[in-house]
């Protein structure tokens, strides 16, 4: 064991401890008066025991921990120790013929143990704020809403901290009710909070229920806010799962803890072993849906990480951050256009990807519907094909599209734009059978399958086969690309979504502008909606459109509403001003086309539609379309798009 400053200090302790206990319990037996003689053996008799027991201490390792987290383990190491010295001392003395009462041979132990124990669990209780009951209190008295293992680690953690003190637990459990948590009450449940709020004259009440269903947690929000709470919660059961943040890292309630589902149930084996070892490319990836992508995709452990982005600062931004969070895996920068076939071509040749995540695409409804509608439809629906057909050509495995609600039965070009870009994938997916194997080269056996490997030119996947005393690559062909597409909603707080612009008007005193009393949107997450399109990249098996369950439709203004209220404003100082439904805008987001059929999938909040499929013909005829040399005018775009894709109705209800 190595010694320092901080292990001296702790023996030193101990047997000062040793010689304490042993004089105290000679001072008992007498009283509180030792005769002369008796306290001449005593001390004789500490010249062998107190370096029997410092022996012992140290044998028995109890310097190994620190004092600041003694806990049950250390106090059994002492009692062991103590136990073999109330042994070992008498022993000791009798074979020197030193006569010590035996009523000191029996406090002595005990006496002994309650001051090296105390001190530590004394020490502990110091460093962690638990004496603060000692002297006035300066701690704020807060509630903790639920009583599972989040609560208790919560009440543990913050028994250390310097701002919150635990007075109450609340949980509708009634078993669980006048329990105790780490010596906090089980008051109640969560009805009775506003009888105890009045009672003991609380502010703030935190929610630690991160893996309740959603409901439960918005009851408790409510609840807490109708006895006049502040309230604040816990990290989403994501965050603490992921281990970037901890259980007592409270913060105000957000608009996704009132407007979140229940956590999505992923199938981590099955992600785990689709990305891991695999090249994976994701475009659009300074976005918010491609960085997501991104981030949780590197949790899975791909061999590399390629990142196309155009714009240059949303990919320095992504870079910068996943140098920090995840220094240990290999991740490409990429600036380039979707629409740039050399460059997408380039990309796929250098790093051969093994999947594909489309993310990029122009999706803000009012700016791409005037000014710029052919150069929505040329982001969103040449630039997928352009990767599409890349990821045909290199033997990609699979390539996943993530669309929108507004692709179904679309009133603008965004949403139409989207629709013709799905067609274009299930156009593709039909014209890229599997070629059968053809013989490349022969190479000599030199270094084994790997440094085989490296000798053959980018593009298509090769087997290589031993024949002799040479391996043989035979190309696999291009492998039949199987495309998958993700249709979900509107995702909160994502870039050009209405929460950041909402944030922004509240910021500078209001108004909060919304459109149209009525208007209503399908929220998610970002977290969960990428959690999903992940998952439905995984179960497809090509051609399909999946459709995310988004739940129940929010109307906007509840939605300005609640933000104004979280933001610690009335509707009294911040007003909402309807401004009128702007150019391609409905009112009601359908998540699925009534021609559509929709099948069920295994997992709960993914359904199958089948629409409409396009063939090869079409698809020529649509890269004519696209290649035209000059820029139509909006309204010939809108016309001719509503060619493309029939069920698109401008919003003004022209065809």
């Amino acid at each position: 064991m190595k010694f320092n400053w901080r292990t001296l200090l702790a023996f030193t302790h101990d047997v000062a401890a040793a010689i304490a206990a042993w004089l105290a319990a000679f001072w008992l037996r007498f009283n509180l008066e030792i005769p002369d003689y008796f306290l001449k053996i005593a001390l004789e008799s500490l010249v062998w025991v107190v370096p029997l027991h410092g022996a012992l201490f140290l044998s028995f390792g109890l310097y190994r921990g620190l004092w600041r987290f003694a806990s049950l383990p250390d106090l059994k190491r002492i009692v062991a120790a103590i136990a073999i010295g109330a042994i070992a001392a008498p022993a000791v003395l009798f074979m020197l013929q030193i006569v010590v009462p035996r009523s000191v041979l029996i406090m002595s132990p005990v006496f002994l143990a309650m001051i090296m124990g105390g001190s530590r669990l004394a020490y502990r209780a110091w460093k962690e704020h638990n004496l603060d009951s000692l002297i006035p209190e300066k701690r704020e008295p807060v509630f903790v809403l639920g009583a599972e293992e989040a609560a208790v680690n919560l009440i543990r953690e913050l028994a250390r901290s310097p701002q919150w003190k635990v007075v109450g637990v609340f949980d509708d459990d009634v078993a669980k009710r006048g329990r105790q948590l780490h010596g906090v009450n089980v008051l109640g449940c969560l009805d009775d909070l506003p009888h105890w709020k009045q009672k003991l004259a609380i502010r703030h009440a935190i929610i630690a229920m991160p893996g309740a269903a959603h409901g439960a947690r918005r009851r408790a929000v409510e609840i807490a806010r109708s006895a006049g709470l502040n309230v604040l919660t816990v990290p989403s059961f994501d965050d603490l799962i992921s281990g970037r943040v901890t259980v007592s890292q409270v913060r105000h309630i957000e608009l996704d803890d009132l407007l979140g589902r229940d956590p999505v149930v992923l199938d981590t084996a099955g992600l785990t072993g689709w990305f891991s070892g695999r090249a994976v490319l994701v475009t659009g990836a300074g976005g918010s849906i491609g960085a997501e992508l991104a981030r949780q995709i590197a949790r899975f452990a791909p061999r590399q990480l390629i990142l196309f982005e155009l714009n240059e600062f949303a990919l320095y931004s992504i870079e910068q951050e996943f140098a920090g969070r995840f220094p240990g895996l290999s991740v490409v920068c990429a600036i380039g256009d979707v629409k740039d076939a050399a460059r997408v071509n380039q990309l796929m040749a250098a790093y051969r990807p093994s999947l594909v995540f489309h993310a990029a695409a122009y999706k803000h409804v009012p700016l791409m519907e005037n000014e710029n509608a052919w150069q929505a439809v040329l982001n969103n629906v040449l630039g997928t094909q352009v990767v599409a057909q890349a990821a045909i050509a290199h033997g990609l495995e699979k390539f996943v599209f993530v669309s929108t609600d507004k692709a179904v039965n679309p009133a603008n070009v965004m949403g139409a734009s989207k629709r013709l870009a799905e067609m274009v994938c299930q156009a593709l997916q039909q014209t890229s059978p599997p070629a059968p194997p053809s013989l490349v080269s022969d190479l000599p056996f030199k270094g084994g399958e790997e440094a085989c490997t490296s000798l053959l030119p980018p593009g298509p996947r090769c087997r290589l086969t031993v024949e002799g005393s040479g391996m043989r690559a035979a190309e696999e062909g291009k492998r039949n690309t199987r495309f998958v597409m993700v249709r979900f909603g509107n995702v909160l707080g994502s870039t050009g979504s209405v929460i950041p612009k909402f944030r922004e008007q509240i910021a500078r005193g209001g108004p909060v502008t919304v459109t149209h009393p009525e208007i209503t949107r399908y929220f998610m997450s970002i977290p969960e909606a990428v959690q999903l399109v992940l998952q439905a990249g995984l179960m497809g098996q090509g051609g399909e459109i999946f459709v995310l369950d988004m739940g129940e439709p929010v109307r906007i203004v509840d939605l300005a509403r609640e933000l104004i209220r979280l933001s610690g404003f009335s509707e009294n100082e911040i007003r909402i001003v309807y401004t009128g439904l702007r150019p391609g805008e409905k009112l009601y987001e359908e998540p699925l086309a009534a021609d559509e059929n929709t099948l069920p999938t295994p997992h709960p909040k993914l359904r199958i539609a089948k629409a409409r499929q396009e063939n090869g013909e079409w698809l020529a005829r649509l890269e004519q379309w696209l290649a035209r040399g000059d820029v139509p005018v909006d309204e010939t775009v809108k016309a001719e798009l509503a060619q493309w894709v029939p069920e698109y109705r401008r919003a003004n209800g022209e065809s």
